[in-house]
């Protein structure tokens, strides 16, 4: 196997020796650049580079690089990380840029017009949408590029699913109703926080939910409506099994012992000889009718009238059998 590279210098073509780089050098930004497109443009063609070594002898050197320059293009256009990292970096002139709205970006940026942006509005306001999603509706531009446009004026970053991927160790850890319901995945993840995707910011009941569930700060990352539903769809299916929240250390569960079935109650003993004797008058009954129907009349004719003697060994044949059947029936049932 050939000999490890330094990614750094010949895939990047990053000259400076001091190691480990920051995010700025990584990206090969100038210092505490405020700039979040150029910070995206520069992450995308870096990006793109060292994709073209994900296969072969430096697969694993790749995708681990590729992780690095996702983390820093997220944490750089997180308008309250970046504010914090650039604080560790020294940067005391940090002051609060002026944020530009959606709406503003849209117009600016000429991802539409002004007719365009007012039928928006109209239509937001006709069937209760945020703007956003009125823009998206209506197809009046590209989903990445509005949703590129709404990360910035609320100051998240935006991924492209399809560049990060889905951070599959986790995924058994978000309860597939949280993933469906809120249209969210993971990510990402180091030792104090966990990146969610999702087209909008999580609610703070569901990041805190997610919190105490994976004990680490959840933090939101912005991407399409379609490109998170079709995450949802793959990793969180109608009859995907719920999620298990890490057991606390020093606390183990108790399993509690599954409940046996209970038999049927049986019949008490006043019911049983109420059926049985029920069911002894039917069968002397029936007996006395197959005798007359099935006996006397075939052998005597059908206008014979039945005389004592034939009556008395009806009653007494259908007496037996009854007498059979009572003492018979409870040992069946």
């Amino acid at each position: 196997m050939a000999n490890a590279p330094d990614v750094y210098r010949e895939w990047l073509g990053i000259t400076e020796a001091a190691r480990p780089l920051n995010h700025y050098q990584l990206l090969r930004l100038k210092q505490f650049e405020d700039d979040a497109a150029k910070i995206r443009t520069h992450y995308r063609k870096m990006n793109a580079h060292v994709r073209k070594y994900a296969s072969g002898d430096y697969a694993a050197a790749s995708q681990a690089l590729l992780n690095e320059l996702a983390k820093a293009m997220l944490c750089l256009t997180d308008r309250e990380r970046k504010r914090e990292y650039d604080a560790s970096l020294g940067r005391s002139d940090a002051g609060e840029l002026r944020r530009r709205s959606f709406e503003e970006i849209l117009l600016v940026n000429k991802v539409v017009d002004q007719a365009q942006l007012d039928k928006a509005r109209n239509y937001a306001k006709a069937v209760g949408l945020d703007v956003r999603d009125a823009v998206l509706q209506q197809k009046l531009a590209a989903p990445d590029v509005v949703m590129l446009a709404y990360a910035e004026a609320i100051g998240l970053p935006y991924i492209e699913l399809d560049d990060v991927g889905v951070a599959t160790d986790l995924v058994p850890l978000i309860p597939p109703s949280t993933a469906r319901q809120h249209s969210c995945v993971p990510v990402m993840a180091d030792e104090d926080q966990v990146l969610m995707a999702s087209p909008n910011p999580l609610i703070p009941d569901v990041e805190d939910d997610l919190r105490l569930r994976l004990n680490k700060t959840i933090r939101t990352v912005l991407c399409t409506p379609a490109s998170i539903n079709a995450a949802v769809a793959q990793h969180y299916s109608s009859d995907a099994p719920a999620a298990v929240a890490p057991t606390p250390a020093g606390k183990p569960t108790k399993e509690k012992p599954a409940k046996e079935p209970k038999p049927a109650a049986a019949p008490t003993s006043a019911e049983q000889k109420k059926q049985t004797l029920l069911l002894t008058v039917v069968i002397f009954n029936l007996t006395i009718m197959l005798c007359i129907f099935l006996v006397f009349l075939p052998l005597r004719g059908a206008f014979y009238r039945l005389g004592v003697f034939d009556f008395v060994l009806t009653v007494l044949i259908a007496t037996v059998a009854a007498v059979i059947a009572f003492f018979t029936i409870p040992k069946v049932t």
